[in-house]
């Protein structure tokens, strides 16, 4: 392609202060690619965040307006957002810029658990509306990028399913490494500084009920529907028996985005359960979500990691973000086997690999954890943060967007064209629309519901 190398980094998902680990990813993929080429993240707000002194420019643009976006893809030779920004803006992939589409989120596989609870003829239309994101990324993505090889398998099947392994990708590149590749989660480059440990404490001697000497296991993400933070809690009860300075902390328990507001946790259920069990506010501790400035001095003042699933597809295709923030910091990891995260755990050897819903094998990972000399696991740490940095997981995009090119079969190999309507908008899954719906249901007016979803449905191109 004719431009100058550069990177737009479109990211969905709120970045500033308080992030999840799509925005941290988008903040991270950004400083890896900028010292190699012009990177703009643009970042879904009224204005732009203060990120501080970073080395790429940052930009806001409004979900809801193309128009917002429009200017900054014309200004890049490379776009990257992932697959339901393209359903939502499919002008990004028929413009001048080469599109890659990041899939490291398994989002339909978090939709099902998500909406599990719900009936199943309410969840039909909900499903059909959410399908009209799907296509879009699979026809118009130039390069795609996911978080390891499982999910890579599942993305080459995504895309022979779209006419995208075909005689015109193969013939570029038999491997289809040029077609779909890994770039996963990673660690910071630089070693979490010692300023991190010598900082105050945030939890220790601060929180009432965690005295200064305590020792700290921390659930660092959310409580999501395909996580298992009740055997957590559970397997407490056993620890703190024999470890009574064991105390369980969950410091992020709603989501920093508002618009997730509404989507179903554990929380609930973790607060009843550990209530239930006399460890609330004694051994098992509920905050709110730290600030990402803070996180490092977290992880710092911890002693043990744990990160617990349950058994799902969702199980398959994750990438437990949290957990290379847990190696990075040198945190010995309790972690439910069966997804990539939990190979790296066991192939470093900085942890213990539990079966799923394992009460007694949780307790035990943790006390022996627990129990351990700090330098024990050190040179499987040293290892891990040789090998998973940003910089060396960013380096099949990095060779990318040094190099731009429009895939080889967009040009009369695919089998259908997309519509450039934006499938739905924001405000149709917004916590607004999941409140209302809940209420619908409630006061059994679920047929007005489902109508309303499916003509909603039918805007979108899809029968309900």
């Amino acid at each position: 392609m004719s431009r100058p190398p550069s990177l737009l980094i479109i990211s969905h998902d709120i970045v500033g202060a308080q992030m999840a680990g799509p925005g941290i990813r988008a903040v991270q993929l950004a400083r890896a690619v900028a010292p190699h080429l012009p990177v703009t993240l643009a970042v879904p707000a009224a204005t732009p965040p203060d990120l501080g002194a970073v080395p790429f420019d940052v930009a806001a643009y409004d979900l809801e307006r193309w128009e917002t976006l429009a200017p900054l893809v014309e200004e890049h030779a490379t776009c990257l957002a992932a697959g339901d920004l393209v359903g939502r803006f499919p002008a990004l992939g028929n413009g001048p810029a080469a599109l890659v589409v990041d899939g490291y989120d398994p989002v339909l596989a978090e939709w099902l658990a998500v909406c599990r609870h719900l009936p199943l003829e309410t969840q039909h239309p909900l499903w059909q509306a959410r399908l009209a994101y799907h296509p879009a990324q699979f026809h118009l993505g130039d390069f795609f990028i996911c978080a390891g090889e499982r999910q890579r398998d599942w993305w080459l099947g995504q895309l022979e399913a779209h006419g995208r392994i075909n005689p015109a990708t193969y013939a570029e590149d038999p491997t289809l490494r040029r077609l779909v590749d890994v770039v996963p989660y990673a660690m910071p480059d630089t070693p979490l500084h010692a300023a991190h440990a010598a900082r105050d404490p945030l939890i220790k001697g601060v929180w009432p009920g965690i005295a200064a000497t305590d020792r700290l296991i921390l659930w660092g993400g959310g409580l999501w529907p395909w996580l298992d933070p009740l055997t957590a809690i559970r397997a407490m009860t056993q620890v703190a028996s024999r470890q009574p300075a064991a105390k369980l902390v969950f410091p992020g328990t709603r989501h920093p985005n508002p618009a997730m507001a509404e989507m179903p946790s554990h929380h609930a259920a973790a607060l009843a359960l550990a209530e239930q069990e006399g460890l609330l506010d004694r051994h098992v501790f509920f905050g709110d979500w730290v600030p990402y400035a803070d996180w490092p001095a977290v992880l710092a003042e911890s002693d043990v990691a744990i990160s617990l699933h349950l058994d799902t597809i969702e199980t398959r295709l994750a990438f437990r973000s949290r957990i290379l923030e847990y190696l990075w910091a040198g945190l010995p990891v309790v972690a439910t086997g069966g997804d990539a995260t939990g190979d790296l755990v066991a192939a470093y050897a900085v942890g213990e690999i539990v079966n799923v819903q394992d009460v007694a094998g949780v307790a035990a990972a943790l006390l022996r954890l627990l129990d351990e000399a700090p330098a024990a696991r050190a040179e499987g740490f040293g290892r891990a943060r040789r090998e998973l940095t940003w910089s060396h997981a960013a380096a099949p995009l990095i060779a990318f967007c040094q190099a731009p090119r429009r895939a080889p079969d967009r040009a009369g190999w695919l089998p259908q064209p997309v519509n450039l309507e934006p499938a739905l908008t924001q405000a149709q899954a917004n916590a607004a629309y999941w409140r209302d719906l809940a209420e619908r249901y409630a006061q059994g007016r679920i047929m007005r519901a489902l109508r309303s979803l499916d003509r909603l449905a039918r805007r979108a191109g899809v029968k309900s």
